[in-house]
């Protein structure tokens, strides 16, 4: 059968309008899909790829001067929270411990004769208290047989008027009486004098006993505070030992051997990898249905799409990245250009996810927040407690309590 050109200008017209047809209708599903893909999850989903990974930085320093002895790590090694990290020269520490315990010993021996110089005061004030009794007596007696010497003179002055005794008899009676008046005054004075010492016994035995009063000699304030220094030279001798007060990865290491450090020195960096989170920065009009709780996917450009981390939304920043800047922009001006700002979000990221793929500090990442559901905050509620804390030092606290509470156990039981 033999064609025309007319017949070959009508099947390549039909062949054209196929194809039209068939791309418009590849156009309106396209079109239909991706209508139908932002209903039902674009519409209700934030995405961004200005995010970074963030983490804490501790930094690691020295709470007692000393010269490094050693240094057990390295940059980028990997350490447990506890784990040595750097060895001070110990000598100063333990000569500075072995005072506090000479003076730990010396205090408890110190402390312990007051309480026996109160028992000495006791009897001190019990024979001064005696001594008053017997100048009492004394007295008393020389005022009686003083009385009876005085009617016996008086006896004598009469009967020497009408000469019945002579003048050495008168005179012998007067010298009885003036004997006695001077034992009298003797005897007075010496009862004054007990009744001094007696007080002043009592005022050395009140001394002592606000000492002593109500104590035990472990409780006494010198005692106390002697105790305390030997823990503080204790405590002093164990930081000369400088550990990781959390695990993560070394960074940052600037300390050499043999360099002399001060409290407070810097010594090296440790980053908690494990425990990183991603800051990202939403656009103004994008936070409109962003609360915290939310799930969020996010990848890596150092895995690409062949890893997805999960996380959720734990915080909305009190400010965007220019607010908190350090020349922060100033718009009371007539040339003023309205600039989108961006709020960094914070989320937090599947520990499972992290120890499956570890992230560094500062790397990119893409994040995507699903926003089907907006029922949670817009801010982060009060916590009663911080989440962070290390008990790497605990050990060392009750250490020192128990050495020395040991060492006053045994001062106490050889003094």
């Amino acid at each position: 059968m033999s064609t025309t050109p007319e017949t070959t200008a009508n099947d390549k017209q039909a062949k054209r309008k196929k194809a039209i047809s068939i791309f418009l209708g590849s156009a309106v599903l396209v079109g239909v899909a991706v209508g139908a893909y932002h209903f039902i999850w674009g519409r209700y989903s934030e995405n961004t790829d200005n995010a970074y990974v963030q983490g804490d930085m501790v930094n690691v320093s020295s709470q007692v001067m000393g010269d490094v002895k050693a240094i057990l790590v390295d940059d980028n090694q990997t350490v447990k929270a506890g784990q040595v990290l750097v060895k001070l020269d110990e000598t100063d520490a333990e000569l500075a411990l072995a005072q506090a315990k000479a003076q730990l010993s010396d205090t408890v021996r110190s402390v312990r004769s007051l309480y026996d110089k109160v028992d000495i005061e006791r009897a001190s004030q019990a024979a001064r208290k005696a001594d008053i009794t017997r100048a009492q007596e004394e007295v008393s007696r020389l005022q009686v047989e003083g009385k009876r010497l005085q009617s016996e003179l008086a006896r004598r002055q009469a009967a020497f008027k009408q000469g019945a005794v002579s003048a050495e008899e008168l005179e012998s009676a007067q010298a009885a009486v003036n004997s006695a008046n001077a034992q009298l005054a003797a005897a007075q004075a010496a009862y004054k004098q007990a009744q001094a010492g007696y007080t002043q016994a009592n005022a050395s035995l009140a001394s002592s006993l606000n000492q002593t009063r109500d104590l035990k000699v472990a409780e006494h304030p010198k005692v106390v505070e002697a105790v305390a220094k030997v823990r503080q030279a204790y405590i002093n001798l164990q930081r000369g030992t400088i550990v990781a007060p959390v695990a993560g990865q070394i960074a940052k290491r600037n300390v050499e051997v043999g360099t002399r450090i001060m409290p407070g020195t810097p010594l090296m960096t440790i980053v908690p990898l494990q425990d990183v989170w991603v800051d990202a920065n939403f656009k103004e009009g994008q936070l409109e249905r962003i609360r915290v709780g939310q799930p969020v996917e996010l990848h890596a450009d150092l895995y690409g799409s062949s890893m997805t981390f999960h996380g959720k939304v734990s915080g909305l920043s009190a400010g965007t990245g220019s607010a908190f800047s350090m020349l922060p922009a100033q718009n009371a001006t007539g040339n003023w250009i309205k600039i989108v700002q961006r709020l960094p979000v914070r989320v937090d990221i599947d520990p499972a996810d992290l120890k499956k793929a570890p992230l560094r500090v500062g790397l990119s990442m893409d994040v995507t927040v699903d926003t089907h559901n907006t029922d949670g905050p817009l801010m982060v509620p009060a916590q009663e407690q911080s989440a962070q804390k290390t008990t790497v030092f605990d050990d060392v606290a009750q250490k020192a309590d128990d050495y020395a509470n040991a060492l006053l156990k045994k001062e106490l039981s050889a003094s």
